[in-house]
């Protein structure tokens, strides 16, 4: 691996993955990225897990002037991550800033039960980021963080951050390429019971009225009226831009509701599609709006053809991880800017 000096780095989107093994290794990074933007009188921000966070406040200059988000706000759904971090810091090169340092993490718990959409977040930043002159390092405990969650990120980050230096990341994978790339889909628990609703070429008034007439979950009413909408918005995308048949499927219980719908096409053209807003194709607005308002989307593309997975609550994880954690959604639509 070839090092590389962050200081004297090319403006544009600096995105460094850090693995640590103790709170020490993690230290020995955050504390001289965040204390170097500190004396270069870059605006530093930090979203991490809150005893991860009150380390870091802790060994950093008590004059510091970082911001500290909460991992909870900012991490909701990646496409809301994505609008949040563009808006603050737009907000701060408005202001006069010419470089941005971010440390951060995407919390355990969505990594646990979601991480196929974080994938597709921290390779999307890749680009979506790319204006701004930010240097940002994602912090992966790799005590408790799965093998194929730490294969995702050596190749969704272009540089890897140690405390011995700035490295460029061999295994790195262009963000269209990688976002184009077949994802195994697994399936959720209760996929594997008999659907509630099976439909063929479902209308969207009619996949509307399943979703109402078929909730037993005990979710608030706001979230079912989210699904509907986005029910609405994947259905009306995969009978406009898919390949019949499409079929429309919904499974529920008192947690959550889960629903695909799936065509016999080849899926989106645009990589980015529902984690930036599509502005060229009115196609797009669709799945941009779904990933706004679901708890969890899942795109995947295989033999059969392209499947959209849409879910409101939170099932339980589905990430197989080859360690053990330390205590501290919808199969459907193809088109070409499916949304």
């Amino acid at each position: 691996m070839n090092s590389r000096d962050p200081e004297t780095a090319e403006r544009g989107y600096d995105h460094a993955a850090v693995h640590y093994t103790s709170d020490e290794e993690l230290l020995a990074v955050a504390v001289p990225f965040l204390t170097a933007g500190i004396a270069a009188g870059e605006p530093t921000v930090v979203s991490l897990e809150p005893e991860r966070a009150e380390l870091v406040r802790d060994a950093l200059p008590s004059s510091a002037d970082t911001q500290f988000l909460t991992i909870d706000d900012v991490y909701v759904r990646p496409a809301s991550a994505i609008k949040s971090y563009r808006d603050l810091m737009a907000g701060l090169v408005a202001d006069g800033a010419t470089g941005i340092r971010i440390f951060g993490e995407i919390p355990p718990a969505a990594i646990d039960t979601s991480w196929d959409w974080w994938a597709r977040y921290e390779a999307a930043v890749n680009h979506a980021y790319d204006e701004f002159p930010l240097r940002s390092m994602c912090a992966y405990d790799t005590r408790t963080t799965p093998r194929q969650v730490l294969d995702d990120v050596a190749r969704t980050h272009p540089y890897l951050a140690t405390p011995g230096g700035h490295h460029t990341n061999p295994g790195y994978v262009d963000p269209p390429a990688f976002l184009a790339a077949p994802r195994p889909m697994t399936p959720f628990p209760i996929e594997r019971t008999a659907p509630l609703v099976d439909l063929t070429n479902p209308q969207p008034p009619a996949a509307r009225r399943a979703v109402t007439d078929f909730n037993k979950t005990d979710l608030p009413a706001a979230d079912i009226d989210d699904l509907v909408l986005a029910v609405s918005e994947i259905v009306d995308n995969a009978l406009r831009h898919g390949r019949p048949p499409v079929r429309f499927r919904i499974w529920a219980d008192a947690d959550h509701m889960v629903v695909t719908v799936h065509d016999t096409g080849t899926g989106l053209s645009d990589p980015f599609a529902g984690l930036l807003p599509a502005n060229r194709h009115i196609g797009g607005r669709g799945l941009w709006i779904t990933h706004q308002i679901c708890s969890q989307v899942t795109l995947h593309r295989d033999d059969t053809g392209f499947t959209v997975r849409l879910t409101a609550g939170h099932p339980a994880p589905t990430t197989t991880s080859t360690t053990t954690r330390a205590p501290h959604s919808c199969r459907a639509t193809s088109a070409d800017t499916r949304g």
